[in-house]
């Protein structure tokens, strides 16, 4: 090697790997999804994603992503699971500290947009992506149903005016997805901050009282 010449890189992303032990396979599928949520939150697309790529950001050959995922959908619907799975977990964490129904769907409700405000890429695959017209995704249907049932809580308690929890549900959600979607697509108007007009939803179209400044 003389002095022009750059040394060889190595990184996570670009070293082969050896044939997984016998009882890994599971192991090396998490590792292709992990991947596949890093290149998807990345490229905002899931068209845009390739095996290839996935393959590489594993270090491995693209035929051994194959041999878990049949083709880019499959591996798409399995990465978008799982993340849906992570956020579902995380809104539960996010609750359990709360004082109050209240505080729960505020609470939940400030995740949400706090996790799309960090990921505008999976946020723009998991609602915009075309894979939702292909295939089923009816695994997101547990964060709406949850959604309602925070709802129903602030209702039964005496905190919100009692009503249909599933028609408010889904007024709220779409506000929220609005305010996010349009953040996300169109992020250099000045928007205000995404806690308040939450804060505004949760109180114009739950009836909660506003949070205390």
């Amino acid at each position: 090697m003389d002095a022009t010449t750059p040394p060889a890189r190595k990184t996570a992303r670009t070293t082969s790997r050896g044939r997984n032990p016998r009882g890994q396979g599971e192991r090396l599928r998490a590792e292709i999804v992990d991947a596949a949520l890093r290149l998807l939150d990345e490229l905002a697309d899931d068209e845009a994603l390739s095996l290839r790529a996935v393959a590489r950001e594993v270090g491995i050959a693209a035929t051994s992503v194959y041999i878990h995922f049949a083709d880019r959908d499959a591996l798409v619907l399995a990465t978008l699971e799982r993340c849906h799975t992570d956020l579902l977990r995380a809104v539960d964490e996010a609750e359990s500290g709360a004082t109050d129904p209240v505080a729960a769907l505020r609470a939940r409700t400030a995740l949400l947009g706090a996790w799309s405000r960090e990921h505008p890429g999976l946020y723009k695959v998991l609602h915009e992506s075309t894979l939702n017209r292909r295939t089923d995704m009816s695994f997101k249907e547990e964060m709406a149903e949850r959604t309602t049932a925070a709802i129903r809580r602030c209702m039964d308690a005496g905190l919100a005016p009692r009503g249909d929890a599933e028609t408010v549900s889904l007024d709220l959600r779409t506000a929220v997805h609005g305010a996010v979607s349009l953040r996300v697509n169109q992020p250099e108007l000045p928007w205000p901050p995404l806690e308040e007009q939450v804060d505004r939803f949760l109180a114009k179209l739950v009836g909660v009282p506003p949070a205390k400044g």
